[in-house]
């Protein structure tokens, strides 16, 4: 299970609408997909018509109140999509987390329960728009760090700092998340200064950004004012193409091809549904070693 963090400390970037359209994406190339709100704005659960205003378990219940993150998790459209929901009640999970031991690895911890389940291929977290302790908890879960840049000068400023903090990460817990990429948002092509910012974006970070560009569409907005995905939405919109293609070239990066992404989560489903039909005295005794009384905990992806 890939555990991916969509992060940029300054707002208004592209952060919620880029992990449910990127998520949508790779839905629709046949990969279950689990997106995860951990913004109190709750924007992402907004954008895939979910009620935020409490009745239903939510990410605060996992984070504050220890409740398996399993029984959070709400379905969504499309097929294979799913979502880990949040409602105001997450504003005050900082405060209440902040003399916890091991508070900044708790959705770490939540997470690996999940995987050992195997109902996910990959997971997107929608962070907040800071550095707090709910963005370190995601930084800490995620493998892969994706950063919308929206083309604009200020816009490139705090990737510098986010960046430190993953390698902050990585010295002192061993493990930290990579950075995946970069990815331009609400790009203006036809205007000089979006270009300007592309050519300084790509000058200063090289291949980390994404050769795909997300444009200015119109229908991105509108989706999510109706409380869908882009691809529910519209379909043929510039918008969707171009979450396709992104999905098409991280798909590529992880060294699944487009085509095979599709077959690839088929394998990796048939490979779980014969690892659970085999029984543990059946292992024991293909290894020659007595069974076990009780069955050990599930390996985590």
């Amino acid at each position: 299970m890939r555990v991916v963090a969509v992060m940029n400390q300054k707002g208004g970037v592209g952060k919620t609408t880029t992990t449910c359209n990127l998520g949508a994406a790779f839905a629709r190339r046949g990969l279950r997909v689990l997106l995860l709100d951990l913004d109190p704005q709750a924007h992402l659960s907004l954008h895939l018509n979910h009620d935020v205003n409490g009745g239903t378990p939510s990410i605060y219940e996992a984070l504050v109140e220890s409740l398996p993150i399993e029984q959070a998790i709400a379905p969504c459209s499309p097929e294979r999509l799913s979502l880990v929901p949040a409602h105001i009640d997450l504003a005050s999970a900082e405060l209440e987390l902040a003399g916890e031991i091991g508070r900044e690895t708790i959705l770490r911890n939540a997470l690996a329960d999940l995987a050992a389940h195997d109902r996910f291929d990959v997971v997107l977290i929608d962070c907040p728009p800071s550095l707090g302790l709910l963005s370190l908890n995601g930084l800490t879960a995620a493998d892969e760090v994706v950063i919308p840049l929206q083309a604009e000068f200020f816009a490139l400023h705090g990737i510098s700092r986010l960046t430190d903090v993953m390698e902050k990460l990585r010295r002192r817990l061993k493990r930290g998340p990579q950075l995946l990429g970069i990815v331009l948002c609400r790009m203006q092509t036809t205007t000089r200064l979006a270009r300007e910012v592309e050519e300084e974006a790509r000058r200063h970070f090289g291949a980390r950004v994404f050769k795909t560009t997300i444009r200015q569409n119109v229908r991105l907005a509108e989706a999510s004012s109706h409380g869908q995905t882009v691809f529910d939405y519209d379909p043929a919109s510039q918008g969707a193409k171009d979450y396709a293609a992104l999905g098409d070239e991280i798909a590529a990066l992880w060294g699944v091809a487009p085509g095979e992404v599709k077959a690839a989560a088929a394998v990796m489903a048939r490979s779980a549904r014969t690892k659970a039909a085999q029984s543990p005295p059946a292992v024991a005794a293909q290894e020659g070693a007595r069974p076990p009384a009780h069955p050990g905990p599930a390996a985590t992806n």
